[in-house]
């Protein structure tokens, strides 16, 4: 008699069977989580240690927001400190940062502007012809590619329409400005960490970037690196803020939507990134310590009408309660099911379920018809562990919250019932939805598709990550079949990632 237990039918996974360790200690985080022991019981006395990188466009304008919504008592506790990083290419973006800065105490806050400027394919190529020296200074085990000193696709360095250039050009000119001369970004990163390290309390520094522009996803990934493992040694948190384009961008961004989400993959994919850091260094660990959300686009807006929500949301995750709902969401994330011998900081082993996605709505209006998978961009199979709904807490909008709690229990069916919570902004309802893979998001096969059409030059243009080790991820491999990574020009470079599986085609 054939039988289903231990088997998830909807994803084709197994479950731990009943009575295992495994199935208790999941039985125990759940039980957590609805006792809430990762909520923070008084955020008035809470030292504010959210520290902010934005990268391009995208980036800017959110940290631009923060600066404008903070509220003048932000860093009143004794011991808080804000750091800002905004680092773009050109200074189009970076005016209104600057302007915004000039409201905070230079004795609490370090805020700072960096625009890379644009320079000539010569000056790229003088750069990139001693990369293996800078490299060699930095990683001494490092073992260049042959070929990976110019590792440029043959494309003009060129400003788009847009402002934006491809992911391969905008690392290249990162490149240069953290090793070369006199490394104005090295030194910008630097005083970053510097008054990050200064925060007498905990500290959390948050990435924030576009995922289908180039600027910013092809900067990020080597910026993350170098803070994250170089200057903190991994003993600060980071978190990574990914914005999703929007419907109607997704036709032009979906080819470097699919290398930067590839890229992402095999650093927070536990085994992904094993098999790269094997071949490639350990300096390619996960930078991302407190893990990685994206933020979808809700549908139905204008391009810059849904820009600004989304500003406002992000901002408001790191504002509300001085920050609090945003490290009770890491919490929840993270630490809840840890033991109580293991560190504060040791967190779950996401695996391909490494994407957490934030999303909101409104609080004065019925979520009735709302078809949620399709607003967050979501396939059929997706169901959570579980689901907290953050609301204002105000007698006016409870029915609409409860309204919301069993629209997202009906469409997503969570393994806990969706627990709502106060503290949220005025407004509108927040969730964070754990642990979804590459597979569970729409998007993914639309941008497999759109890379896929494309000649090898512009593929080529769309990588950032491991350019510098010889290796277009995106790729089949020239030396293991089957895998990922094609080694360019002579090189014997590689990585141990299976293709279908970077592609998104199975967990």
């Amino acid at each position: 008699m054939s039988s289903t237990a231990g088997l998830d039918i909807q994803r084709g996974r197994p479950l731990p069977a009943i009575g295992t360790t495994e199935a208790k200690l999941q039985q125990r985080k759940l039980d957590a989580l609805k006792r809430g022991v990762h909520r923070i019981k008084d955020a008035s006395t809470l030292v504010y240690g959210i520290h902010l990188v934005g990268v391009g466009g995208a980036g800017a304008k959110i940290i631009e927001r923060f600066l404008r919504d903070a509220p003048p008592d932000l860093l009143n506790v004794p011991g808080s400190r804000l750091s800002a990083l905004v680092v773009d290419i050109g200074d189009d973006d970076l005016h209104g940062v600057r302007e915004q800065a000039k409201r905070f105490d230079t004795g609490q806050a370090h805020i700072e502007t960096v625009s890379l400027p644009m320079v000539s394919r010569g000056t790229l190529d003088d750069t990139l012809a001693r990369y293996v020296d800078f490299l060699k200074l930095e990683y001494p085990l490092y073992h260049p590619n042959p070929s990976s000193g110019q590792w440029l696709p043959d494309i003009p360095v060129q400003l788009a329409e847009d402002g934006t250039v491809p992911r391969a050009i905008a690392k290249a000119i990162y490149g240069r400005s953290y090793y070369d001369g006199d490394r104005p970004m090295l030194h910008a990163l630097k005083r970053f960490a510097r008054s990050v390290e200064a925060t007498q309390g905990d500290s959390l520094v948050c990435m924030v970037f576009g995922l289908g522009g180039g600027t910013g996803s092809g900067i990020a990934v080597d910026l993350a690196r170098h803070l994250s493992q170089g200057l903190f040694g991994r003993r600060v948190l980071v978190a990574g803020i990914g914005i999703l384009p929007h419907e109607q961008e997704l036709d032009a961004k979906a080819a470097a939507l699919h290398t930067a989400m590839c890229e992402l993959d095999v650093l927070c994919d536990e085994t992904k990134n094993s098999g790269v850091t094997q071949s490639c260094g350990e300096q390619y660990r996960n930078p991302f310590t407190a893990g990685f959300v994206v933020v979808p686009q809700p549908p139905g807006a204008s391009v810059a009408g849904t820009r600004d929500i989304i500003d406002g949301q992000v901002t408001s995750l790191f504002l509300q309660r001085r920050g609090a709902n945003l490290w009770e969401a890491l919490r929840l994330l993270n630490w809840v099911a840890a033991p109580s011998t293991q560190h504060s900081a040791a967190r779950t082993p996401w695996g391909a379920r490494w994407i957490h996605a934030f999303g909101f709505g409104h609080d004065r209006r019925s979520p009735a018809g709302v078809d949620v998978r399709s607003a967050l961009g979501l396939q059929q199979g997706y169901s959570p562990e579980f689901i907290e709904l953050r609301t204002s807490g105000t007698s006016a909008d409870e029915s609409v919250a409860l309204g919301w709690a069993t629209t997202l229990n009906e469409a997503l069916t969570p393994e806990l019932a969706t627990q709502p919570v106060t503290g949220g902004p005025d407004g509108c309802v927040q969730f964070l939805l754990p642990r979804m893979a590459r597979s569970d998001l729409l998007m993914t096969q639309k941008a497999l598709a759109a890379y896929r059409e494309l000649p090898m030059p512009q593929r080529h243009a769309h990588h950032s990550l491991l350019l510098e080790q010889g290796v277009l991820l995106c790729e089949p491999s020239t030396r293991l079949q089957g895998m990922a990574g094609a080694s360019l020009g002579s090189g014997h470079q590689w990585v141990a990632v299976p293709l279908d599986q970077l592609n998104g085609l199975y967990e």
